[in-house]
């Protein structure tokens, strides 16, 4: 049995204000393997403003009142001083601690409860919020707090080995996670509380899946093809923007509508800091957390009455939208191959579909009208109760997750070596996480597991060149 903590101790740095940056307009991800940033198709002006949302994406926040009034109103309870901790150099977060580069465990536990009174109901029926946040530790569990203020728990897990014998007579150990939440800080969780333990996903080509139309996606909503057991399920979520119900294509559940929105959402639940799409100064506070919503903020006129004005989120947006955008093939990927063949064979390309056209008339100029070939279908599918976490998040009910695009997955390794994949980190490798899928995917898993040595290398071969 393996064993590891979450929430140890981050190492501290001296926050940067926009006046210090030096920051480089091409940085590239772990999860690399694309154009440096997408800088190259940008004007001078938009490859300044890519420069200062990386820095913002870069800094570390302090607690207020600080002497850097750009940077503080961290917390008072958060998961990260900055979003580069969970997504180092725009890449995906790793489950376990990395404690000589200074980075926290980026596996956060999601919490909520089930709707009990009316009003509660009503808050769901009507899809006015994805979630009930549970009543004492908000909507995600804060390992961390600022001084003077106790951190909400942390997150133990652990892991048995459970051996799979293929069909060729390989054996592959696979780890099944077992999560334990001690040391709460403020009495015991709901009785009926649902937690999803997640890691954060890599900023790879997001301003383009921002960018393929509705339609494009809606149209394959349902519509499994013969022979085929996959029918996905689009998620409509609440837009801050909008004041309405917009169809979700962000994070594991698709329950964003937007990378503006999207980020707000994580300055607000992983940072504690305030926008003006999530006016949360006190964070993830709950009103039973008195002391926590009464702590200093970093509110202030200069930043539109908010933690981080309008013009910070922008710039953030816009970095992460612009972060490593793959390159333009010269020719589509995946039509040629033993491979490629194997993968549609098996059935992957009913939920991983190979490519999406952008739109030509909304949207930013350097991103119109472009095919692009993320293998994803941005629906919702049912993975079976190996993956489930048993927690809905809007229409998404607690079996079901979001296809994970599978462009740039093959660099999809920390500095180390390591290689996490899934929601929550399991599995090690891209042979793990095709055999955890199950349900709606369990006859392409199943297909996958009967191929010779031989063939699942192709199959893997191709799927890492992507």
């Amino acid at each position: 049995m393996i064993a590891f903590k979450v929430g140890l101790a981050v190492v501290g740095a001296v926050a940067v204000g926009l006046c210090c940056v030096h920051a480089s307009v091409t940085s590239r991800a772990d999860d690399g393997g694309t154009t440096p940033s997408g800088a190259q198709a940008l004007n001078a002006d938009d490859s300044f403003r890519f420069a200062l949302g990386q820095a913002v994406f870069r800094k570390r926040w302090v607690s207020a009142p600080a002497s850097t009034a750009s940077s503080d109103g961290l917390g008072p309870l958060y998961n990260a001083r900055s979003c580069e901790q969970c997504h180092p150099q725009g890449g995906r977060g790793q489950p376990e601690p990395d404690l000589t580069r200074g980075l926290p465990s980026a596996l956060v536990l999601r919490l909520s409860v089930p709707p009990q009174t009316a009003v509660e109901r009503g808050l769901v029926a009507d899809q006015r919020t994805n979630v009930l946040p549970e009543p004492t530790y908000g909507t995600q569990l804060q390992p961390f707090a600022i001084q003077g203020h106790q951190p909400e728990g942390r997150l133990q897990v652990t892991f048995d080995e459970v051996p799979v014998e293929l069909g060729d007579g390989t054996v592959v150990q696979l780890r099944r996670p077992s999560y334990r939440v001690t040391d709460l800080g403020y009495g015991p969780l709901r009785e009926d509380a649902m937690t999803s333990p997640r890691t954060a996903p890599p900023l790879i080509g997001l301003g383009l899946l921002a960018m393929v139309p509705e339609s494009q996606i809606i149209e394959r909503e349902g519509n499994a093809g013969p022979g085929i057991g996959a029918a996905g399920r689009a998620n409509w979520v609440w837009s801050n923007e909008q004041g309405k119900l917009v169809l979700g294509r962000f994070g594991w559940k698709a329950g964003s509508p937007t990378l503006r929105q999207q980020v707000a959402e994580a300055f607000a639940i992983d940072l504690g800091l305030s926008t003006s799409l999530v006016d949360q100064p006190a964070g993830d506070c709950t009103m039973l957390q008195v002391r926590c919503r009464q702590a200093p903020d970093g509110r202030s006129a200069r930043h539109d009455g908010h933690e981080v004005g309008d013009k910070l989120l922008d710039l953030v947006a816009f970095y992460v939208a612009n972060a490593n955008l793959p390159t333009p093939p010269k020719e589509a990927p995946g039509t040629t191959g033993e491979g490629a063949s194997l993968f549609h064979a098996t059935g992957c390309g009913a939920c991983h579909r190979p490519s999406f056209e952008t739109s030509a008339q909304s949207g930013p100029v350097h991103l119109r009208a472009r095919v692009i070939w993320p293998y994803t279908d941005l629906l919702l599918h049912d993975m079976g109760d190996d993956l489930a976490d048993g927690r809905p998040e809007g229409l998404a009910d607690g079996r079901m997750w979001r296809t994970a695009p599978l462009w740039a997955v093959g660099r999809a390794q920390t500095s180390d070596g390591r290689q996490t994949f899934l929601h929550d980190g399991r599995a090690r490798s891209i042979d793990e996480a095709v055999l955890w899928h199950g349900g709606e995917a369990r006859a392409a898993r199943d297909a996958f597991a009967q191929l010779t040595a031989v063939e699942r290398h192709a199959l893997v071969a191709f799927v890492k060149s992507l």
